[in-house]
């Protein structure tokens, strides 16, 4: 952006001096995710640069660990001189800002992804979207524009007669779901907007009053896969646009479900488009949503998004994390590389008889996409759990009879148990649905290749429960297992059969 040099001085004096520290909190990071003890979840980040200070605004997630849906009432910001993927110092105001506060016509909740941009006046804004109250639209959704003289607040509505968008604003309006706002203040000081959800992206040129809609609405169908949160870039002479994307193209990491997006991106050679599709740069993480955010700091750019991989954490208990993000100059337009994710160094752990996390999962029936072998091994059961939160047989009215899991070892390994969590939405003996296994039963490899059955010495257990007996059998040594899962059912239709966690029990303790 072009400023007065001056008058960008004498705004960022009085930032410094009205940002209020009360109620906000220092700590130290030593990895991903950057607040990692589960004392504050946050999802959505959207980080914004102001004297080589990172301040990265995001909802809070509150919701309970047994519960599916967000609970998010509230944004929060972190703050960062010397952000680092590898940690740091960083402080957290906690409540920068609640809908119904911000905003008079808005209700309650809904704190949804929100990001806030410095004008040419050298004033932070705030793009949020928030329910609308009393709204007679189908989706009460709005994006609303808040402002303040600091990045931490305290902001106040900036067009109080209510959202600039939603699904009756501008004319004619629109029926899509009005969140995830991004915004771009150009070099040339033209401010532009885009926002979506459900695979339906918009974009318009703003006023330089950062909040009347300039132009007729931009529809942009052309990046592959795209779901949800982009985010509005300029690097160089291009424009790049990062999203949540699900099947972006035919090698894509990404499911085509609303379970597990990763982050792609576009380019374009002008803010408003057209956009190419380029890459995926971030696959799949733990949360089943995604968020990007980048930005530069310092002379090093840095991509934002969030996971589940905090002490508690959840598809619904998310929290931020930071890693570099470089590019490939010697290609035009220039290609952002591969994100290389990173997490904070493990405690130690207790040495434990499950040997499971060391082996490779895999499945002999082809899983269906939305389910995820790895969830057989993460040693992660979940009381209310989502499809990527357990490997699962079921295909509609075609789900498989008999069902194999394998485990496979680099090394042998002396096993003499077993134990499995079983999920299931219907009772037993059902031929539809995802129901316990009519029977199941482990088999080893042995010396000579071949598959034996263990020679069990307790039964098989069928309940479902996140607590089962373990499966004893003689000691075997072994460099894979297999378990073989026989559906309920008759009659060519079975259930689906479905696991939240598969144990293998060594004779002695291991770390890992």
């Amino acid at each position: 952006m072009i400023f007065p040099l001056l008058q960008l001085a004498l705004h960022t004096i009085a930032v410094t001096a009205q940002t209020d520290h009360a109620s906000s909190f220092a700590f130290t990071s030593n990895g991903n995710p950057i607040l990692s003890n589960g004392s504050w979840y946050s999802g959505d980040p959207a980080p914004l640069v102001v004297n080589d200070t990172l301040y990265i605004i995001t909802g809070h997630d509150t919701a309970p660990a047994n519960e599916n849906a967000f609970n998010m009432n509230e944004w929060g910001m972190f703050v960062s001189a010397s952000p680092s993927a590898d940690g740091g110092e960083w402080t957290l105001y906690p409540n920068v800002a609640e809908p119904q506060t911000l905003f008079s016509w808005a209700e309650p909740g809904s704190a949804y992804a929100a990001q806030i941009v410095q004008g040419t006046d050298g004033k932070f804004y705030m793009y949020a979207p928030v329910t609308e109250a009393n709204s007679s639209n189908e989706d009460a959704f709005a994006i609303g524009v808040a402002v303040s003289d600091a990045p931490t607040g305290p902001y106040t509505d900036a067009h109080p007669s209510g959202p600039i968008i939603s699904q009756s604003i501008p004319s004619p309006g629109n029926n899509i779901q009005n969140i995830d706002p991004t915004v771009l203040v150009d070099d040339d000081g033209k401010v532009y907007i885009y926002f979506g959800t459900f695979g339906a992206l918009l974009g318009y040129e703003l006023d330089p009053d950062m909040v009347t809609v300039k132009t007729d609405v931009t529809k942009v169908t052309s990046l592959t896969g795209y779901f949800e949160a982009p985010w509005l870039m300029k690097r160089q002479d291009t424009y790049y646009m990062l999203f949540a994307a699900n099947n972006a193209g035919p090698d894509s990491p990404c499911t085509p479900t609303s379970y597990h997006a990763c982050i792609a991106y576009g380019t374009a050679s002008s803010p408003m488009g057209p956009w190419t599709f380029q890459d995926v740069i971030l696959p799949v993480v733990s949360s089943t949503t995604s968020h990007p955010g980048a930005v530069e700091v310092n002379g090093e750019w840095y991509l934002v998004y969030h996971t589940a991989d905090a002490a508690g954490g959840g598809h619904f208990r998310r929290s931020i994390a930071l890693d570099v993000l470089t590019w490939d100059d010697t290609q035009s337009p220039a290609k952002i590389n591969v994100v290389d994710q990173t997490w904070a160094p493990k405690s130690s752990t207790s040495p434990t008889y499950n040997v499971a996390p060391k082996a490779k999962a895999s499945s002999v029936n082809e899983t269906p996409i939305q389910y995820w072998v790895e969830a057989l091994h993460d040693e992660i059961v979940r009381e209310n759990p989502l499809p990527p939160d357990y490997w699962c047989s079921w295909i509609d009215t075609d789900s498989p009879r008999v069902n194999t899991l394998v485990y496979t070892w680099n090394e042998t390994v002396q096993l003499n148990g077993t134990s499995m969590v079983f999920f299931a939405d219907h009772a037993a003996g059902a031929n539809e649905g995802v129901a316990p296994p009519q029977e199941w039963y482990v088999e080893y490899r042995d010396h000579s290749e071949r598959w034996q059955r263990v020679e069990n010495t307790t039964s098989y257990p069928l309940g479902v429960t996140d607590s089962p007996d373990v499966v004893r059998f003689e000691p075997v040594d072994t460099g894979a297992i297999r378990a073989i899962l026989v559906a309920s059912g008759g009659n060519g239709q079975y259930a689906g059969v479905a696991v939240k966690e598969w144990e293998a029990l060594s004779t002695t303790l291991h770390s890992v």
